[in-house]
C-alpha cells in the first residue's frame, strides 16, 4: 500500500460515487504508481459492498476486477486506451487549464484538423497561416496579462519577435531559467519563420505542413506552460516537503463567488498556495462532438478472450455493447 494524502483519496472515492452510485466503498488504498511517457498513473484497489474495481488516474478511470483480474493487466489497457484517443480529443478547452490562451489552442486544433484533409499548395499554405495566428494569438494574450519590464518600452504587437522576447524574460527569469529561457525563444523563433515560409511558399509539401503543426505546437506548449507557472506562482518543489509532485486545483472563495481561483496543491503533503484569479476560457462549440451511438454496446469478457457480437445477443457474462466501426473524415 501506497502513501496518499486525504484529497486523493476524497477524489477518488467521489469518481466511484459518480460512476457506481448503486455501490458502497467499504476500502480504497492505491497500490501502485508508475509514470509512462511523461504522464503518471496511480493504480486504485477499490473494496464496495459486491464486488473490487481498479480505479486508474491520468485520466481517472474504473475497470472491474473479474474483468481484469491483474493489475498489469488493467494498467496496460488504461495506458493503451489513453493513447488511442484521437488526439483531437486532447486538446478540449474545457479540460485544459489553459486561461487565458484558449485561443491560441483553438488555432492549432483547426491547423491539425486541416492537415488531415490538406493534399494541394494551397492547403499546405492555409496551415501556415493558422498556425501563425496561434503564434499571434499565444503572443497577443501573454500582453494582456504581463507587465513590461523595467526600463522597457513595452513591444508593439505586430512585433512578434520582441513579445516573444518579452514573455519568455518575464516567464523565466534569471540564471537558473537560462536553459529552459533559450530554448522557449528559440522554439518561437523558429516556429515563427518556418510557418511565414510555409504561408508563402510556391513548392512545399505535405511534410512541410506537418512539421509546421508540430514545432508550432511544441513552441506554443512550452510557452504556455512557462507563462500559465508564472502567473500562478506555481513552485519548482514543494516548500513544505520538496515533493515535486505539484498539482493545480480550483475553486470559488464565498466573499468573490463569481471570481475562479486556482492554486497549486501537493499531491504528497497536501501544500497549497495562494489562490490567483484565472480569466474565464470562452465557450467553444465541440466540432468534434458526433452523434451518440444507438443500439448495444459490446465490452470484453473476463479474462479478456472474446469480443461479443450484438447479433450473439447477451449471455451469461453480462451486457453487449455496441462498437461503432470507424470512419474516415
Amino acid at each position: 500500500m501506497l502513501t496518499s494524502t486525504a484529497d486523493e483519496t476524497n477524489h477518488v472515492r467521489e469518481y466511484m460515487g459518480s460512476q457506481a452510485p448503486d455501490l458502497t466503498v467499504l476500502m480504497l488504498q492505491k497500490v501502485y504508481t508508475e509514470n509512462i511517457l511523461s504522464v503518471r498513473h496511480d493504480v486504485w484497489d477499490v473494496y464496495t459492498n459486491l464486488d473490487r474495481w481498479w480505479v486508474i488516474t491520468s485520466p481517472m478511470n474504473l475497470y472491474a476486477q473479474d474483468q481484469f483480474p491483474n493489475m498489469d493487466l488493467a494498467l496496460t489497457f488504461h495506458v493503451g486506451l489513453c493513447l488511442r484517443i484521437p488526439r483531437g480529443d486532447r486538446y478540449k478547452l474545457s479540460d485544459l487549464p489553459i486561461e487565458p490562451f484558449a485561443e491560441c489552442y483553438r488555432s492549432m486544433q483547426e491547423a491539425f484538423e486541416a492537415l488531415g484533409q490538406a493534399d494541394e499548395v494551397a492547403d499546405y499554405q492555409s496551415i501556415g497561416v493558422r498556425c501563425r495566428e496561434s503564434l499571434l494569438s499565444f503572443t497577443n494574450a501573454a500582453q494582456r496579462v504581463f507587465p513590461c519590464l523595467a526600463e522597457e518600452d513595452p513591444p508593439k504587437k505586430a512585433d512578434f519577435r520582441a513579445c516573444a522576447e518579452h514573455i519568455c524574460n518575464v516567464a523565466l527569469p534569471g540564471p537558473s531559467h537560462e536553459h529552459r529561457r533559450t530554448m522557449a525563444k528559440s522554439s518561437l523563433d523558429s516556429a515563427w519563420k518556418f510557418d511565414n515560409w510555409l504561408t508563402h511558399a510556391k513548392a512545399s509539401t505535405w511534410h512541410d505542413a506537418e512539421a509546421a503543426v508540430a514545432v508550432t505546437e511544441l513552441a506554443i506548449t512550452l510557452a504556455t506552460s512557462a507563462a500559465i507557472l508564472h502567473l500562478r506562482g506555481v513552485p519548482a518543489q514543494c516548500p513544505a516537503c520538496g515533493s515535486r509532485h505539484l498539482s493545480p486545483e480550483r475553486g470559488r472563495h464565498l466573499s468573490l463567488p463569481e471570481v475562479e481561483l486556482d492554486r497549486p496543491t501537493c499531491d504528497k503533503c497536501g501544500w497549497r498556495g495562494t489562490p490567483v484569479p484565472i480569466e474565464d476560457v470562452p465557450d467553444v462549440p465541440d466540432r468534434a462532438a458526433a452523434t451518440p451511438p444507438t443500439g448495444e454496446c459490446v465490452i470484453m469478457t473476463s479474462p479478456l478472450r472474446m469480443l461479443r457480437r450484438p447479433d450473439e445477443g447477451q449471455g451469461a457474462h453480462g451486457r453487449v455493447l455496441h462498437v461503432p466501426k470507424a470512419t474516415k473524415n
